[in-house]
């Protein structure tokens, strides 16, 4: 009699959750998925929960309702790559596992400068965003750090719904990096509109209860900071001697299957996946729900005894919102150059929104169509 395969899946973001259900849905193995909370949370949401909106909850059991996929509510503490189980902080019995799909993301890097794990708010994690939040609600002023994808999109919502506040944009390099100059430029003018001081090449030295130090000496008042500059990786892989790279990624394969333990597989921000050039996926939903329909596709196919395909990514694009309508949309290469003629104002905001509902609603309910896109790429 065959064994039935156990498979675990470690973390429920869109990467995560999408693996499980696809794999009970579409394999005969024992799907076990764990997760620290017992909800869905919309990480591209969070800039918006932080300028006042409500995060909306999305129980994962409701979410895996007829998928035939467990779920284990509780946090990983450890992992045993040698005897194949996973250690959870709850007291339960170690989960053991055949196959082990590892996407626990990543989170906001606090311990970059003194003084951001006690006074800054992340704005990757829901909890922190509803913090600063209510926060807000009697700041005058609001420092956002880190002028990325995230960053950008903070500053833009916070301006835009809390007009009366001063919101100051803080980058080490120069804004708009990931775009062209148009790209800039629109980037600039909106920023202006909305009222967002900007302050570019300037790095922060330390994070303190009434604001910024910077590196070159001058303190820049704000009642609350939000945090965006820069994003950390749990170190459970490494810690289990899975490979890792110099920042804790799990390095993977072409068919995002682990290069020192090929039971386990490594997905999202959480793993080091390369494309055909060579270049490290950039963090993100976009680049992980690519990562993860591969894996999907790789392990299905080695339990049917076939040669999988490897990733296949050829571009990237960066969408990015600048308040309820406005944004920049900007195709990049898989080294970061951004090229091309940028999409934007209320067309990109509008392709923001149908990406946002699509991905926070159907593709959670529907993962077939990560199949199609991974097909497609």
């Amino acid at each position: 009699m065959t064994k039935t395969p156990r498979i675990a899946v470690l973390g429920a973001g869109y990467t995560g959750l999408t693996i499980a259900n696809l794999l009970a849905r579409r394999t005969a193995a024992d799907v076990t998925l764990v997760n620290d909370r017992a909800h869905f949370v919309e990480r591209m949401r969070n800039h918006q929960v932080a300028a006042g909106r409500t995060a909306r909850r999305l129980p994962l059991r409701d979410l895996l309702t007829g998928t035939g996929v467990r779920l284990v509510v509780d946090r990983v503490t450890r992992l045993d790559a040698v005897a194949r189980h996973v250690e959870l902080a709850g007291g339960a019995q170690p989960l053991s596992y055949d196959l082990l799909v590892y996407a626990l993301g990543s989170h906001a890097d606090l311990d970059a400068v003194p003084g951001a794990a006690q006074h800054a708010y992340a704005v990757a994690g829901v909890g922190q965003a509803e913090q600063l939040r209510e926060r807000l609600r009697g700041a005058g002023t609001v420092a956002v750090v880190g002028a990325g994808p995230t960053g950008l999109e903070t500053a833009a919502e916070l301006a835009e719904t809390h007009p009366g506040h001063t919101v100051r944009l803080i980058t080490a390099g120069t804004l708009g990096r990931e775009l062209t100059e148009p790209g800039r430029d629109h980037l600039r003018r909106v920023l202006d509109r909305l009222g967002v001081q900007v302050w570019e090449n300037t790095a922060v030295a330390e994070v303190g209860a009434d604001g910024v130090l910077l590196e070159d000496g001058r303190h820049l008042a704000a009642d609350a900071v939000a945090w965006t500059a820069g994003f950390t990786v749990p170190a459970l892989a490494g810690q289990a001697g899975l490979a890792v790279d110099e920042r804790g990624r799990m390095l993977v394969d072409a068919t995002l299957r682990s290069r020192s333990h090929p039971e386990v597989y490594g997905i999202g921000d959480a793993a080091a996946a390369r494309a055909g050039d060579g270049h490290v996926l950039r963090m993100g939903c976009g680049p992980g729900s690519l990562a993860g329909a591969c894996a999907f596709h790789a392990i299905t196919a080695r339990m049917a005894g076939r040669d999988p395909r490897p990733l296949r990514v050829k571009a990237d694009t960066l969408c990015i919102g600048l308040g309820a309508w406005d944004g920049v949309l900007q195709h990049v290469g898989l080294d970061g150059a951004p090229h091309g003629k940028p999409l934007t104002g209320r067309p990109v905001a509008l392709i923001k929104k149908a990406v946002l509902r699509t991905t926070g609603r159907y593709n959670l309910r529907h993962p077939g169509i990560s199949v199609i896109a991974a097909r497609q790429g």
